[in-house]
């Protein structure tokens, strides 16, 4: 018992200095028992093994966003080079970096990808039906630190070495905002899936929408949603009956939000998760639990966490990586009985892309 709960459940042990009763020394240890018990239900497990982390790239000043993909026998992560998090100007854009790994131990870059007027970020890789790495982007024009317009990009590769020129998604005009960012795309048969969030609008606030693919460029809408505060990024997957569930990040403070939906993805139901997201992936496991990368977010600083949760997002286990400051917005693949974990962080000085392993079976223990 920790010294908390010892302190906690010997309370009533202390009466001014006089000795305590028989009846009065049974309420103390039984009320110890009870808080030491009801904080046991509260607090989720948190994962005591070390996961295996190692660095894998900080050649530039700010290196981050990460996403990670496995596509012809490889392992692939991408993410953000630039000066700053932010640009200031066009002369600052960030550039979207591809690395490639045979054994998820030595890695190269296969390509870096940039455009002349857009600041390049949040880079999200998925294969599309016809068997290309498709590389999702966020378009950001900034002139003198102001956004002034925002629009996605996409790249794709039949090898993973060579990649085309971005080009700008297309939207549908009833839908397109001038300030779009479809977030990441998930794909289910032939039918891409993503969520866009609109920011800049003339009602305060940001929008999303779930919009739909056939070819990764052109987008049209499947449902809108009227969530607030200030909804953004939000990653999609699906389960084994085909439903589909969006994991959602607001600001402002606001809790993360959970939504499912059965076909054709028009009625959803959602629920306000009881903490923080911040640059969330996930992923669905085999026995009916989620796993959740994230930013954690704490009093003095933040860190990226692991949560294994129920299928409605409730934490039973926590796993805290190495990380601080600026970090988080992982990547997430399940090989060879392993969970790999992509994410950047900036706790050894500057911001730099790690990798971490853990074993699934260690994932479920506790």
């Amino acid at each position: 018992m920790t010294k908390r709960l010892r302190d906690e459940g010997m309370k009533g042990l202390r009466d001014e200095g006089k000795v305590v009763k028989a009846k009065d020394l049974k309420k103390a240890l039984l009320k110890g028992v009870i808080v030491f018990t009801t904080l046991l239900l509260l607090t989720p497990y948190t994962y005591s093994r070390k996961p295996e982390v190692v660095k894998i790239w900080d050649q530039a000043d700010h290196n981050a966003f990460t996403d990670l993909i496995r596509f012809k026998s490889a392992f692939y992560c991408t993410f953000r080079e630039g000066k700053s998090h932010v640009p200031k100007d066009t002369t600052q854009n960030g550039k979207i970096r591809i690395l490639k790994s045979a054994d998820g131990k030595k890695w190269e870059s296969v390509v870096l990808l940039e455009n002349r007027r857009f600041d390049l970020r949040d880079s999200k890789l998925s294969i599309t039906p016809d068997g290309r790495l498709m590389v999702l982007i966020g378009g950001s024009h900034y002139v003198n630190g102001v956004l002034l317009d925002m629009m996605p990009h996409v790249s794709f590769s039949l090898d993973g070495s060579d990649f085309s020129e971005p080009v700008a998604a297309s939207i549908e005009s009833s839908v397109r905002s001038g300030f779009d960012w479809i977030w990441r795309v998930t794909w289910k048969g032939n039918t891409g899936y993503g969520v866009v969030y609109q920011a800049n609008l003339p009602d305060p606030g940001s929008r999303i929408r779930l919009l739909s693919t056939a070819d990764g460029i052109t987008y049209r809408q499947v449902a809108e949603f009227n969530i607030s505060p200030l909804p953004n990024e939000a990653t999609i997957r699906f389960d084994n009956d085909d439903n589909m569930m969006i994991l959602l990040r607001r600001e402002a403070g606001a809790n993360g939000m959970l939504g499912i939906s059965r076909q054709p993805y028009t009625d959803w139901s959602w629920k306000e998760l009881g903490y923080r997201l911040g640059g969330p992936d996930f992923l669905i496991l085999n026995t009916g639990k989620l796993c959740i990368g994230t930013r954690l977010y704490k009093p003095s600083a933040a860190s990226t966490v692991i949560y294994i949760t129920g299928m409605e997002g409730d934490i039973e286990k926590m796993i805290e990586l190495p990380s601080g400051g600026d970090t988080s917005y992982p990547g997430l693949l399940i090989f060879k009985k392993r969970l790999w974990f992509s994410y950047y962080s900036s706790h050894e000085g500057k911001t730099s892309i790690y990798l971490a392993k853990i074993k699934v079976r260690d994932l479920l223990k506790g």
